[in-house]
């Protein structure tokens, strides 16, 4: 695994002491070394890398990474460079569509939005190949608990993105008063009709930036 840097460091480093953290390691040390696992292992960490602590202005959480070939890089949602936009990520584009007119781009790399402070954050880090949630109930789960704890005790204007229900399920750590907590259906083909589309989680995400003072998100992703 990559090394945590910055202030990620100071706000994680007692998690790096505990038992849990300990067998996570070891575990995904030896899934490493015995399987095709994703991301490629300097990329675990890129959520944390790309967005420092003191920049976070919205986290958008995801669950597992994705699992097949070249895709997943460390940040949720996104695939790398020359890869298609897979069908989750094509709604999300087809919202931003609608809500600020954002046109689809040729490609699903999102680390504009990470660079200007949104926190890409999957609630597991690493996944074995063709294998969806091999890697659930490991530690991660606690980790990445340890983590949104950490933006929620940040004291300045952030917002929550939480799509679908185990994203939801993180809702009772939130409890910043100074913080917008939005929820709408996973954007999945299977539930996006139900109430992510219409949402308009962007606008609303910058409306709130702008109303607190802070720069809004530019969200169009261009084409590469």
């Amino acid at each position: 695994m990559a090394m945590i840097t910055g202030d990620w460091l100071n706000a994680l480093k007692g998690e790096f002491h505990k038992e849990y953290y300990k067998k996570l390691f070891e575990f995904v040390k030896e899934e490493y070394s015995t399987h095709v696992v994703y991301p490629p292992s300097d990329d675990i960490f890129n959520a944390l890398h790309l967005t420092p602590l003191s920049d976070v202005k919205v986290l958008i959480l995801g669950q597992d990474p994705y699992h097949e070939p070249h895709q997943a890089h460390g940040l949720s949602f996104s695939v790398q460079p020359g890869v298609d936009a897979p069908p989750s990520l094509v709604n999300i584009y087809k919202e931003l569509g609608d809500d600020l007119g954002c046109y689809m781009p040729n490609n699903g790399y999102l680390k504009k939005w990470a660079d200007q402070g949104v926190l890409l954050l999957n609630t597991l880090l690493t996944v074995r190949a063709h294998e969806a949630f091999s890697h659930q109930n490991h530690g991660w789960e606690q980790f990445t608990d340890a983590i949104i704890q950490a933006v929620n005790e940040q004291d300045r204007p952030i917002v929550y993105m939480l799509w679908g229900k185990p994203a939801q399920s993180k809702m009772k750590m939130l409890n910043n008063p100074k913080h917008l907590v939005l929820t709408a259906p996973h954007p999945s083909p299977l539930s996006a009709y139900r109430g992510f589309f219409g949402c308009k989680h962007f606008s609303k995400a910058n409306e709130f930036l702008v109303k607190n003072g802070l720069e809004p998100i530019d969200w169009q992703i261009e084409n590469i």
